[in-house]
């Protein structure tokens, strides 16, 4: 089965003719997790980038502690474990299946061959790459410089653009989220995380019933983001 309508979707593939996404589509593994098993821990050796075809799937950070924190929350059409593709070093964190998972897989020896194939096609996931880096750049920066109220609206914004669904009411996000993950994803507390959802919905910018958040005012809250 061929998989080149996913990878077009992919950032680090969508730049790729039909001709090399389909030819790269042929390399892909099929593979399925249950919700809440572990698809790879921080430290292990990366191998393998991943495409999501269903389902979703939590990057986090785990402590020795216990604690963790959520990175990213990805969804069909998000890829993960790119560095991997690069060099044989650890995983940099955990990465989750969130709920009943369908994922491709992409050995970095099957991407080594076909740019061995294809190497015009090298400048083109550089590219890509660097993007990728400059969006780590960005995180590190919202987290060491914006406030709580920037950073929760940053990420209400991010999930809108990613997995939100318009409608005569606002923008819903698809995902239920408890506020814990919320706070994880923008690195706050619970308390702060509470704090400002409450102030948000006050202000009607959004609202927040059992885990479904629809931003009423995008444009209004994306004032609060800077």
């Amino acid at each position: 089965m061929s998989h080149s309508n996913l990878l077009a979707q992919v950032p680090l593939f969508s730049s790729l003719g039909s001709d090399d996404q389909e030819r790269l589509s042929a390399r892909l593994q099929s593979r399925r997790y249950p919700r809440g098993e572990v698809i790879f821990h921080q430290g292990d050796t990366g191998t393998d980038l991943y495409i999501i075809r269903e389902g979703e799937v939590t990057i986090r950070l785990s402590a020795p502690d216990g604690r963790e924190v959520s990175l990213a929350l990805l969804r069909r059409g998000d890829a993960f474990g790119e560095l991997a593709l690069l060099d044989e070093a650890p995983r940099s964190t955990d990465a989750v299946a969130r709920e009943e998972t369908h994922l491709l897989s992409l050995h970095r020896a099957d991407l080594q061959r076909f740019l061995q194939e294809r190497p015009q096609v090298v400048p083109t996931l550089l590219a890509e790459l660097s993007r990728l880096v400059r969006r780590v750049t960005r995180t590190v920066h919202d987290a060491s410089f914006l406030d709580a109220r920037a950073r929760l609206a940053r990420v209400l914004l991010d999930l809108a653009q990613t997995q939100g669904q318009p409608g005569t009411e606002g923008v819903a996000l698809t995902s239920r989220l408890t506020q814990t993950e919320l706070a994880n994803l923008a690195g706050l507390t619970r308390e702060s995380t509470n704090r400002w959802l409450r102030f948000y919905v006050r202000e009607g910018l959004l609202t927040y019933e059992e885990g479904r958040i629809t931003l009423l005012e995008p444009d209004h809250l994306r004032m609060n983001a800077d």
